[in-house]
């Protein structure tokens, strides 16, 4: 949200203390920074509550934006005043369970009170200049200015440069729950010493869930819904992950290698077979390292080498087939284009296809009453946003696809609006003439890449 909205001359001033702490940061790589409070004044807090999403769900005080801002001053300067002085108490996230993928299992999130949040994001907003000096190249999530489209833009470049190769597909089990507060700790030492951070920093750790009524603590995880939480846990990847790759892996290597990561999602990209398995065998013994392990279902290593068949399909033998990885939402397999050359293609994922179309029903069986213009805009909200995230390049039959079947479940859900009134195809093609839907569209070109390397 903070690149939609307006600068003012708040947010400006505030920019400008980012920009010095970046410089200090940058001029002292091997340093920690010691004095990082004494720029967040009212002035930052108000910007954090400016750029603080303002229509979440509450925390387990209750309190909403709107009457956080009823008294906004008051607030804002207490928080500051209590967060300086050490005494503010963190509270516990409220825990609720939703729907996780195909819908069959769910997971838990938490929400924090809006208060915290908006703590939080004051503390984000001072650690993030910090640690943009020192993140690398491979690592694309939850950071200003980069995106999961660029993150597959590079994995697809790299790839495509290498002429394909073996694919590490990481899953690191239970990321968010599992990671080492203490050790998180220490590796935050090792750039910002501020006491005032530090001591927030340890108190969101601690502070616990509340679900049924009960308040759990953990030694382990990161605020769970927290909107430092993606910070922490880039920092922590960072260090066991991401440096340990670039500074012992890589040289190491016999062929090219390279690496992207999303958050928690990494794919470790290697030109020989040998050096994909070396790294393979010792991953999770780094990984035990800072408390974390593989989940030994969806970690896998396949081999993506690029087809050399003169046939549409390639090779006849399936042993020496390319294989196929999921990242971030997309199938990548070696496909023709358009001009008979092999390259590495995107689909839409079957488990987020199926995910995205139960979500969809979920909806229009909810909404199946309500007045058919209003579900008409819904429905092209949702659809659109589906072809912002998926329209890319080579990605268009499942974009028709879902055009398709999402139309098949509004027909369905239309026709049992009650006993009478029947919604047959006829009616329903006469309905659509009236109130049609978005057409598929490429939003992230392939092509448009190539032009503008």
């Amino acid at each position: 949200m903070e690149g939609k909205m307006p600068d003012t001359p708040r947010s400006t001033s505030v920019s400008t203390k980012q920009q010095r702490i970046a410089e200090l940061a940058r001029e002292m790589p091997e340093k920690a920074l010691t004095s990082l409070s004494h720029h967040i004044d009212l002035d930052w807090m108000r910007e954090a509550h400016r750029r603080t999403r303002k229509d979440g769900a509450v925390g387990i005080d209750g309190q909403s934006a709107k009457e956080f801002e009823a008294n906004l001053e008051e607030n804002l300067e207490e928080l500051l005043t209590l967060a300086k002085s050490g005494r503010y108490r963190a509270p516990a996230v409220r825990r609720v369970h939703i729907p996780k993928g195909d819908g069959s299992k769910r997971r838990p999130i938490g929400i924090p009170t809006f208060a915290d949040k908006v703590l939080q994001r004051a503390i984000v907003m001072a650690l993030e200049p910090v640690y943009e000096q020192s993140f690398l190249d491979c690592s694309f999530g939850f950071r200003p200015g980069r995106s999961a489209h660029q993150a597959l833009e590079a994995l697809w470049n790299g790839m495509m440069r290498m002429g394909g190769g073996w694919v590490l597909d990481v899953d690191i089990r239970r990321f968010f729950d599992e990671l080492d507060g203490r050790q998180l700790q220490q590796i935050l030492s090792q750039r910002v010493t501020d006491g005032v951070v530090r001591r927030l920093v340890g108190k969101w750790l601690n502070a616990g869930v509340m679900e049924d009524g009960r308040i759990q603590r953990s030694h382990s995880g990161t605020p769970q819904g927290g909107v430092i939480s993606p910070l922490l846990a880039n920092i922590y990847l960072h260090e066991a992950l991401d440096l340990w790759f670039e500074r012992e892996v890589r040289p190491r290597m016999r062929g090219r290698a390279f690496m992207v990561r999303y958050a928690d999602d990494a794919v470790l990209c290697f030109e020989r077979e040998d050096d994909a398995r070396r790294v393979f065998d010792v991953l999770d013994k780094r990984l035990e390292r800072f408390g974390l392990t593989l989940h030994p279902e969806k970690t896998r290593l396949v081999r993506f080498i690029r087809p050399t068949g003169k046939g549409g399909s390639g090779p006849r033998d399936r042993s020496t087939r390319p294989g196929t990885f999921d990242v971030l939402g997309f199938t990548h397999y070696w496909g023709r284009s358009r001009k008979g050359r092999w390259v590495v293609k995107r689909r839409t994922s079957r488990k987020r296809f199926s995910g995205a179309l139960r979500q969809l029903a979920r909806w229009c069986r909810r909404a199946r009453h309500l007045p058919i213009r209003e579900q008409h805009r819904m429905l092209v909200q949702k659809l659109r946003g589906h072809f912002a995230y998926f329209g890319i390049t080579g990605n268009a039959d499942a974009l028709a696809r879902f055009r398709f079947q999402s139309s098949k479940i509004w027909r369905k859900w239309l026709d049992r609006r009650s006993q009478r009134a029947r919604m047959n195809w006829e009616r329903f093609r006469s309905l659509l003439r009236r109130y049609p839907l978005p057409r598929p569209v490429v939003v992230h070109s392939v092509y448009r890449q190539l032009a503008n390397p």
